[in-house]
């Protein structure tokens, strides 16, 4: 009898264990045809590429592409100081275009290349025109590069131009405009604290980019950067975008700690990115000539704007440090401008 049910329950058991398996197996099999037949156009996702294998060491990626990645990602080497030629140095530091438009200009929230070709030719208020995507190139070359223009139709620029086209091109549909500039902090009612600022980049930011703000190179130092200078005279000029405290708070808040953060799971607050964006922007460094004449109209102005003329009655230090909030509702009530930076 009790062999019996020993047999019994080996066969039950046996049972259950075919049963399972074969669920196991439909389930798979299920789920394997589930995802076979759904097109790559429907995810609305990016898939992770490693720009080497994908742009550098891949046949079907044009020399055209190639050069204009390197460009863009080791710019101080190709188009920089580190430049063999003489001729090609039109970047005045050291860093590279890919230190703000993170992972070669893919990242969301780093002002993002994917689409960029579609958005220009865009108005622009520090030339009060409407300029192509040159021009805005050029903007960062003679700003956050502290160089020159590079000519619009060098090989430089029409490689550079080539590599954002391919960009978009070879990445699944997305909704690009996810992709433009900086997500908006909301701004906050008081001016930067430089002691909390202080605090913070020391607790989240002095590892990469130092105490004293220098930067972390590359073992092969003519590619430049890793982690760039915030400040000192390898870094952006006083004319950059990221000098403006509103700009830099956005990119940082999306961005940073690098690695840690990104734009759906940002580590620092609003606040703490705006007390350190004041901060990292307290210090000196090189001074862009003839920035009087940015924004000939300069109700244009975005309102932490650090350099003058303004048309209107704030100090610049409240330009530089805010709180931003009574000069945002000055241009709304005397010119009804909605400013947002």
């Amino acid at each position: 009898m009790e062999l019996a049910s020993k047999l019994i329950r080996r066969l039950l058991y046996l049972i259950f264990s075919l049963t399972s398996l074969l669920l196991l197996v439909f389930v798979g099999v299920f789920t394997y045809n589930s995802k076979e037949t759904k097109p790559l156009e429907e995810k609305n996702e990016l898939v992770e590429w490693d720009p080497t294998l994908l742009i550098l060491e891949n046949p079907e990626v044009s020399p055209q592409i190639k050069k204009g990645y390197l460009l863009v990602a080791e710019s101080s080497k190709y188009m920089g100081p580190m430049a063999q030629n003489s001729l090609d140095q039109y970047s005045g530091n050291n860093l590279s275009c890919t230190n703000c438009h993170l992972n070669g200009g893919t990242q969301t929230g780093s002002a993002s290349w994917i689409g960029i070709r579609k958005r220009f030719p865009q108005y622009g208020g520090r030339a009060d025109k409407i300029g192509n995507l040159e021009d805005r190139i050029n903007g960062c070359m003679e700003r956050s590069m502290n160089g020159k223009k590079l000519p619009e139709k060098s090989e430089q620029m029409e490689a550079i131009l080539a590599y954002m086209s391919w960009l978009s091109s070879d990445f699944p549909k997305v909704n690009e405009i996810d992709f433009e500039g900086y997500p908006t902090i909301e701004i906050p009612d008081f001016a930067v604290n430089l002691d909390q600022g202080k605090s913070i980049y020391q607790k989240e930011c002095a590892l990469c980019h130092g105490t004293d703000g220098v930067g972390i190179r590359y073992l092969d130092s003519e590619m430049g950067y890793q982690y760039p200078p915030l400040w000192g005279e390898d870094s952006y000029n006083n004319g950059a975008g990221m000098h403006r405290v509103l700009t830099a708070a956005a990119f940082i808040k999306s961005n940073m700690p690098y690695l840690q953060a990104k734009w759906d799971s940002p580590k620092l607050t609003d606040e703490e990115a705006f007390h350190v964006a004041g901060y990292i922007n307290s210090f000196s460094r090189p001074q862009k000539k003839n920035t009087e004449f940015d924004y000939p109209d300069k109700k244009k102005k975005p309102v932490s704007t650090p350099y003058g003329p303004w048309t209107d009655p704030f100090s610049a230090e409240q330009h530089k440090y805010g709180p931003f909030p009574p000069i945002i509702a000055y241009y709304k009530t005397n010119y009804n401008l909605n400013k947002n930076k």
